[in-house]
């Protein structure tokens, strides 16, 4: 029997029709000359699955199986690509290891880890890694304008600490916008994270691990946007120019993928993940800052890791095979 992948796919925060659309590509790639391959559509408690004939069933959440032609389905495999909670935070990751069901990703510590945008780049600080001058806002924190402009000054970004990158993100150039900035992020999550900016050219690395737990680096995308910053339009609305392999000399190339294979392997990664950076100069020297880290990256078509792989020369669809059979058998 071929064994059954659930591409799971949509979640509770607003990137929720990019998960679906990331679900759609991941769906063209999978090679149904290995897999039988479905869809289940999360939102809130509601689990749908997609069925081959088109309709659809709900899932039962206590073994994750849903009915189809009166036969019981239970996938064998899950391809999370949900962006935000509950697939990007640990939460799922951590519902598969009560089933012993394997996933795509990395395990529930370093989905949250990443996703804590905050916790992250301070625990890799640790490791000898360059990040932006930050402040973090719980829930019930506040913070003055006053502070903002003596901690970390401006222009800065303020951003949920909690989600994605696509949503409740602002460039605040002005004092008077600090606060409405705060607004708009907790609207996101709870938890705000102010970040200094820093000025450079802005990168997108993809990571996955090969057979024999080779750590495979992919070309690096130099980001170009159009806008202020790498926003949901830039992003997704095409206003952005997107150059594979970047235009980096080459030995900065090559510490841009060392320090991207070394964060992954100090995580523990697995699946793909994607490493986003800025580089800025320092006496004439490039200076390789971290941005975030990616557990669950975009899938689209147009998403940086397909654009990456096909730079190299790689077939996504033999990308996820390699993936999913190497999980399956551990």
């Amino acid at each position: 029997m071929k064994p059954i992948i659930a591409i799971i796919a949509g979640g509770d925060s607003s990137e929720f029709e990019v998960s679906l659309r990331s679900a759609e590509g991941i769906s063209s790639w999978l090679d149904r000359e290995k897999f039988i391959v479905y869809t289940i559509e999360v939102k809130g408690l509601v689990w749908t699955a997609r069925l081959q004939d088109g309709s659809t069933a709900e899932v039962n959440r206590h073994d994750f199986s849903f009915m189809e032609n009166g036969e019981k389905v239970k996938p064998d495999f899950a391809y999370i690509t949900i962006h935000g909670t509950p697939g990007e935070n640990g939460i799922l990751q951590g519902y598969f290891d009560l089933l012993h069901i394997p996933y795509s990703t990395c395990s529930l510590l370093v989905a949250a880890l990443t996703f804590d945008k905050f916790t992250l780049n301070q625990y890799l600080k640790g490791y000898g890694v360059k990040i932006a001058e930050s402040i973090l806002l719980r829930k019930s924190q506040t913070i003055t304008d006053e502070e903002v402009m003596e901690k970390i000054g401006l222009p800065c970004f303020i951003k949920p600490n909690g989600s994605g990158s696509s949503f409740g993100v602002t460039r605040c150039a002005h004092k008077e916008d600090i606060q409405k900035a705060i607004g708009f992020a907790r609207q996101e999550s709870d938890d705000v994270m102010i970040e200094a900016e820093l000025k450079g050219t802005e990168l997108a690395n993809g990571v996955y691990k090969k057979k024999n737990d080779e750590v495979y680096v992919l070309p690096i995308t130099e980001v170009v946007s159009q806008n202020e910053f790498f926003d949901y339009d830039a992003k997704y609305n095409g206003q952005v120019t997107e150059i594979t392999p970047a235009r980096l000399a080459d030995d900065t190339t090559q510490r841009v993928k060392a320090l991207t294979k070394a964060i992954y392997t100090i995580l523990g990664g697995s699946g793909i993940m994607r490493v986003d950076y800025i580089i800025t100069k320092k006496d004439g020297q490039d200076v390789i800052n971290l941005l975030e880290i990616n557990a669950t990256p975009g899938m689209t078509q147009t998403s940086f890791i397909p654009q990456q792989a096909r730079a190299d020369g790689l077939e996504m669809t033999d990308i996820l095979t390699e993936i999913i059979e190497e999980k399956l058998k551990n």
